[in-house]
């Protein structure tokens, strides 16, 4: 198994369990201890995960755009929901739009109104909160299930014969040089179909975000039409992009 993927396999282990030990990734992935304690320090370089003894722990329990297997995370809610609130006035009736998995992407999926939309997404609890508006048509391009999304080449390769108009995509880090990133390979191809495919592509990410950069990167920012944030967002932070071009949408 090349580094890369046990690094991915690491960070889908902490997701589920949130605490592992350095033997159970040994056994689990079958390499020895020296190996998963050398991908424990690369990764925790990274800011992905906290070193704790024995094993490893993850830095934000909320950063990876793939939620926990039971509810939605309700970590910086305020934020998400400020941020959807702005990603809302995009959307018109009519469109036909794209929702990434993610909380901010259920959080404007919350707040659509009942009307004649399309929407197409891959997060099976944007699908739950969606079905009941019974003037929005869904579209799913369907996939294996990784947590809460489907994922695989199918979707990506279906999404690619749609015209969708907006898309609203997710990150666990939001990078000038390293751009649009996630920790896990599998939501790769679907992600980079949709900034490819769509028209125009919002990226929805908190404060934190930015800065940040996780193991692979799916679109360079300047791929990204807008980067709609909080208000939190620190000034330097936000003009070091607007200096290169980025357009930040900020809630007030």
């Amino acid at each position: 198994m090349n580094p890369i993927r046990r690094y991915e396999n690491i960070m889908e282990l902490l997701l589920t369990h949130k605490e592992v030990t350095v033997a159970e990734l040994s056994s689990k992935l079958q390499v020895t201890g020296k190996t998963i304690r050398e991908d424990l320090t690369k990764l925790e370089e990274q800011g992905l995960i906290v070193r704790i003894h024995g094993g490893a722990m993850l830095a934000q329990k909320d950063q990876f755009g793939i939620l926990p297997s039971k509810e939605p995370l309700t970590i910086h809610a305020d934020e998400k929901h400020q941020i959807a609130k702005m990603a809302i006035r995009h959307i018109q009736s009519g469109d036909i739009i794209a929702l990434d998995g993610g909380s901010t992407t259920l959080e404007i999926a919350r707040l659509l109104p009942n009307e004649p939309l399309t929407i197409v997404t891959n997060d099976v609890y944007i699908i739950s909160e969606l079905a009941p508006k019974n003037h929005i048509r869904l579209v799913v391009p369907g996939g294996y299930r990784v947590r809460n999304m489907l994922a695989g080449p199918e979707s990506a390769v279906y999404v690619k014969q749609l015209n969708i108009q907006k898309a609203f995509v997710s990150a666990t880090g939001v990078h000038l040089e390293h751009g649009l990133s996630i920790y896990t390979g599998d939501l790769i191809d679907f992600k980079k179909a949709l900034v490819s495919t769509s028209r125009e592509v919002f990226a929805v990410a908190h404060h934190q975000k930015f800065g940040q950069t996780a193991l692979r990167t799916f679109a360079a920012v300047n791929e990204i039409t807008a980067i709609i944030t909080d208000q939190d967002l620190p000034k330097e932070t936000a003009e070091l992009f607007k200096n290169e071009g980025i357009t930040l949408e900020i809630s007030s």
